[in-house]
């Protein structure tokens, strides 16, 4: 039902500039009220479905493996195979972001798209319960890869109210690892109800739950303030004005070419995006790993699902915290730093605690996580405020987001099945050094902003701008 409520400006501020700054804020946040209550909800649970689907694979891999009716196991998959499989996933992955969020842009309403892909990688996840061979789980997983879900945050929020959003929205991926070791939990104990092994269960339950969700997406998620049927014509210009100070909302525009090309290549955008590649890897070993190193532990294959739960929770809750905090302080570095630093120190400490020392290295198992999710929603908001363009944040977000794949694809090979007996000390090593890598950037590149503030440096466009650090 449409709003028919009038928010014009009041006349008796318009000459008391201070009581007009007031009345902005307050019309600010009654908005950003109106839009968490409409937006947040559903692009979170569409990031939920979208990583439960992504990583169910790892809760697959290792689930009822005593009995031999694990992913691995029916489908003849050796450890390699499955680390080939998650591969191609990822390079897909980060082939498939720039094109997806060109035509997000250019051609296709974001309820239309984001509905679309949510409906492929259901019936995808679905396929997952009927394989047989080795051949079909990696066409399958490859798919996967290239039905993407995008962001929307930056259409309707400004430069300094993402971060904290983007947290809550990248946050799910961690209830979404909480979700789904509970769910294998649970359907790890219905191993062979109706002929049908556990992880064909897993796949039925999570992948009907995301088909179910197309309806509500395609029906619900608003897509640009002018198509908001619930805003006033009033309340529409204002949602716009607000957003393109800093490059945000919804904006047709073509950049130059040099503007792409310092979005791509210029040496502080290369390193945002090569600390991105080192943080992912860290996340991509919780994402698709967690069970196996749990497993590693000491844990039967149905414990270690459920024990896979705590760290996700400790990620999700240090995430929002610290994005929020970040964004509060403009201080998106050296929260970046400290958060990366303490994740490099659970993953050293991991690797060089004794493979017997179990409750020890499920403790620093728990401190990693604090460093691996939760730095992604500012090292995110970092690189949609910075730009060389305000033209080129969708190309930003794409390449930054297209790292993810780069990063995921080192996670696979890190965790050596041949390592259980020892705690897996490379990939324990290798996580601490890329965290520790992400810490050392995120100092670079908060001196560098500093000082590109104080040489009053302008952007691609000759525009002067205020760089956030």
């Amino acid at each position: 039902m449409e709003n028919t409520e009038k928010t014009e400006p009041i006349k008796h501020l318009e000459n008391n500039p201070i009581e007009v700054g007031v009345h902005r804020l307050g019309r600010n946040k009654l908005l950003n009220r109106r839009l968490d209550i409409r937006i947040l909800p559903l692009c979170c649970w569409l990031y939920l479905l979208n990583f439960l689907d992504r990583g169910n694979i790892g809760n697959a891999r290792v689930l009822n493996q005593e009995t031999g009716d694990d992913m691995l196991q029916q489908t003849g998959m050796a450890a390699n195979g499955y680390a080939l499989t998650v591969t191609l996933f990822s390079v897909a992955y980060a082939l498939f972001e720039v094109p997806s969020n060109w035509i997000i842009k250019h051609h296709v309403r974001p309820s239309v798209w984001l509905a679309s892909l949510l409906g492929c990688w259901g019936a995808l996840t679905l396929g997952f319960a009927g394989v047989q061979n080795y051949a079909t789980v990696l066409a399958l997983r490859l798919l996967i890869g290239v039905v993407r879900i995008v962001y929307v945050i930056t259409i309707w929020y400004r430069h300094n109210e993402r971060a904290v959003r983007i947290a809550m929205v990248i946050a799910f991926c961690n209830l979404a690892g909480a979700f789904g070791g509970a769910i294998a939990y649970g359907i790890g104990h219905i191993n062979g109800a109706a002929g049908l092994q556990g992880f064909r269960w897993l796949f039925i339950v999570e992948g009907i739950i995301t088909i179910f969700s197309v309806a509500p997406t395609l029906l619900v998620l608003p897509d640009y303030p002018a198509r908001a049927k619930w805003l006033n014509e009033s309340d529409k210009r204002f949602a716009e004005d607000r957003v393109r100070e800093r490059g945000g909302g919804y904006n047709r525009d073509h950049a130059t070419t040099k503007e792409i090309l310092e979005t791509f290549f210029s040496p502080r955008m290369l390193a945002h995006y090569l600390a991105y590649v080192a943080n992912v890897v860290t996340q991509g070993s919780f994402t698709f790993f967690t069970p196996t190193i749990v497993t590693g532990l000491g844990y039967t294959s149905i414990e270690a699902q459920l024990l896979t739960v705590p760290p996700w929770i400790v990620g999700f809750v240090v995430a929002i915290a610290l994005s929020y905090s970040a964004d509060h302080f403009e201080a998106r570095g050296w929260h970046i730093t400290v958060i990366s630093t303490i994740g490099g120190l659970g993953w050293l400490t991991a690797g060089l605690l004794p493979a017997s020392a179990y409750v020890q290295r499920y403790g620093c198992l728990c401190m990693a996580a604090a460093g691996a999710f939760p730095a992604s929603p500012a090292m995110t908001n970092w690189v949609t405020i910075n730009t060389p363009s305000l033209l080129t944040i969708p190309f930003a977000i794409a390449l930054h987001n297209s790292c993810a794949g780069i990063g995921q694809i080192i996670a696979q090979w890190i965790w050596k099945a041949d390592e259980a007996a020892i705690g897996y000390p490379t990939g324990n090593f290798v996580c601490a050094a890329c965290n520790f890598f992400v810490a050392a950037v995120a100092f670079s590149l908060r001196l560098w902003y500093s000082r590109m503030n104080k040489m009053g440096v302008k952007d691609a466009r000759g525009e002067k701008r205020i760089w956030s650090y």
